[in-house]
């Protein structure tokens, strides 16, 4: 009996050193020297003060900025130490309440537009953090922007273009354009 408990016990202290120890030092050694940027955090820093993640959307709730997708997280949107969705499934009615208070907010914002509104403006995203929206979604703000910042919607849509990232390796993914960079280089702090 002792031989097995002690079996057990050194086991227990070798798989604990190994997987508890020597493995997450391993990859965050390799993550650090590899992916410095990204693993840590992918914060945007200007003047060594951060500006924000690539990686967590913010809340922009100003006409002169573009809109993110909408946060389901809480107690606040965009709230990084709580992901998640909202869990509300096409036919409930918070969710397409929800959605319609959306729409109402974006037409009011911008009278004139009456494209249709990309879904993105108005649903969140599984994590509540999604730092991007669609290009319809960037071009339908385009007008808003412009007027807001009395700048020429030709300007705002070649930032539109800066912004824009594609397919992850050509494939994977869809086209999308990160709305914190985009709101940095309306600023020029990009």
């Amino acid at each position: 009996m002792s031989k097995l408990l002690r079996q057990s016990l050194t086991m227990l202290v070798a798989m604990t050193i190994l997987t508890g120890v020597i493995y997450p030092l391993l990859v965050t050694g390799i993550a650090q020297a590899l992916f410095a940027h990204t693993a840590n955090g992918s914060v945007i820093e200007r003047h060594g003060k951060p500006l924000g993640s690539e990686l967590i959307g913010q809340s922009f709730s100003d006409t002169k900025y573009f809109w993110g997708r909408p946060s389901a997280t809480t107690p606040f949107p965009d709230n990084s130490a709580s992901s998640t969705g909202s869990n509300l499934g096409p036919t409930n009615a918070a969710l397409i309440d929800a959605v319609k208070a959306r729409i109402e907010a974006l037409r009011a914002a911008d009278p004139g537009n009456g494209a249709p509104v990309p879904v993105d403006l108005v649903t969140a995203s599984a994590s509540g953090l999604d730092p991007h929206i669609s290009p319809a979604a960037a071009e339908y703000q385009v007008a808003r922007v412009a007027r807001a910042r009395g700048i020429a919607e030709a300007d705002i849509a070649k930032l539109v273009e800066r912004a824009s990232e594609g397919r992850t390796f050509g494939v994977l993914g869809e086209p999308r354009v990160n709305v914190l960079k985009l709101n940095l280089l309306l600023d020029g702090k990009w």
